[in-house]
């Protein structure tokens, strides 16, 4: 599966301490294996249909597109729900 970051995702990556983007991209490498990914948890409310995933205190937030996982929203855990 290709896993897609879109361009605000992507500058949120590049904004992150060094050391967590080597952890967020192991998850990103974990998602191309969807759906036998554990610890993606389905959001609610007027999230529905995205899913997330952490990493410590991070967040990537996803949604699952036919043979694409769009990936648009990398951050702290008190921002990721926003939107």
């Amino acid at each position: 599966m290709d896993v897609e970051l879109t361009p605000n995702a992507l500058a949120e990556f590049r904004a992150l301490p060094g050391t967590m983007q080597k952890r967020v991209l192991k998850v990103l490498r974990r998602l191309r294996g969807w759906p036998a990914v554990s610890g993606a948890l389905a959001l609610s409310g007027n999230l529905a249909g995205w899913y997330r995933i952490r990493s410590g205190d991070y967040r990537i937030r996803f949604r699952v597109e036919q043979d694409r996982i769009t990936v648009d929203k990398i951050g702290h855990r008190k921002d990721v729900y926003e939107d």
